[in-house]
């Protein structure tokens, strides 16, 4: 977790410096007061891109030539992010940085964004990146088989693009088949047991669904009565006409079923986001539970979408959970603990 946060040139934010506690952090201020910028500064650091923009050069303060992010984390390792003309730079313990996943080891985080209803809608990769960022965090071997299964396919999309004879395209089939029936078995796994926590989660965060029932639903990307190298066989002409692999664990989709219906028919936009924040909070705790690996929660504008009983049933429920917490508010009444601590945000300064 982050014990000190710097931030210069971001955005409308000159100089800060904070200081977070372990628990929750809430932020308060205006709309364009600098709340959202705090939480970019600190999603840059632990996944070095913003959920704002593309391109890094529109978060540069206005005449300024760069922006820096530098942060302390509780294990006493620094990290450094700096952006100019130049490109990205980032430093983990003093040292230039070689893999994103490294950070993403050291800053676990996730992001519950202000529109995060838009999870219902955004599609397959969506869902499939929520469920990962607990895979990677929770099981060892999930990276090693994900980033051979994608190095795999991006070769076997390359011989489809560049029309090679069936029998050298089929080549990879038997090793994409045999890590994406792994990924498949592991995110039913892990959706098995997120599903237990989060029926009872959901309840408390959205006490008028407590007596609902949830049940899992997962497509593995393929038709389930084959294996995947079964089907990678049978659409082969189908993919030479597309020119890419349609089947497989990068097609997946799943979802949470609720009294056999689809959540996105039966919720409101603030339930759909108790649900999405519901998923989040599971998966950190599950992260702690196995690895003692306290993570970070960016929580957006909790008032958009939620009115104020659900507002403290959620603050009731994180304060609960051993993860750092980063909350962001136009107006909110929070009593200051050990486990709690308010900013005033104005104009890109902590008042």
């Amino acid at each position: 977790m982050l014990t000190q946060l710097t931030v210069s040139n971001l955005r409308n934010i000159t100089k800060l410096t904070l200081e977070p506690i372990s628990g929750i952090n809430l932020i308060l201020g205006a709309n364009g007061s600098g709340k959202t910028s705090l939480l970019e500064a600190i999603h840059l650091l632990a996944m070095g891109r913003s959920f704002r923009t593309r391109s890094l050069k529109n978060a540069i303060q206005f005449e300024q030539q760069q922006f820096q992010i530098t942060a302390k984390t509780s294990a006493e390792v620094p990290v450094g992010l700096q952006y100019n003309s130049d490109g990205l730079k980032i430093r983990l313990n003093r040292a230039p940085l070689k893999r994103l996943s490294e950070l993403a080891m050291q800053l676990p985080l996730q992001f519950v964004p202000a529109n995060c209803h838009q999870f219902f809608e955004q599609g397959p990769r969506y869902r499939r990146q929520l469920l990962d960022w607990g895979l990677f965090h929770v099981e060892p071997s999930f990276n090693s088989h994900w980033q051979a299964y994608k190095k795999i396919l991006q070769q076997r999309n390359s011989a489809l693009r560049q029309h090679k004879p069936t029998s050298e395209i089929q080549l990879w089939d038997a090793h994409l088949a045999s890590h994406g029936e792994v990924i498949t078995a592991l995110r039913r796994q892990q959706l098995e047991k997120i599903l237990q926590q989060f029926s009872v989660l959901f309840a408390r965060l959205c006490p008028e669904f407590s007596g609902a029932g949830f049940t899992l639903k997962y497509r593995n990307g393929w038709l389930k009565d084959l294996t995947l190298e079964q089907a990678l066989s049978g659409t082969i002409d189908r993919d030479k006409q597309l020119g890419y692999t349609r089947s497989g664990s990068h097609a997946a989709d799943w979802s949470f079923k609720i009294n056999d219906a689809d959540p996105v028919e039966m919720f409101s936009r603030g339930q759909q986001k108790l649900f999405f924040l519901a998923l989040c909070m599971v998966q950190a705790k599950m992260a702690d539970d196995i690895n003692q690996d306290r993570s970070i929660l960016l929580f957006d504008d909790i008032s958009s979408e939620l009115d104020q009983q659900h507002q403290q049933n959620v603050m009731k429920e994180l304060i609960q959970l051993p993860i750092q917490t980063f909350v962001t508010a136009t107006d909110f009444a929070l009593e200051e603990s050990e486990k709690t601590k308010v900013f005033h945000v104005e104009r890109g300064e902590l008042r």
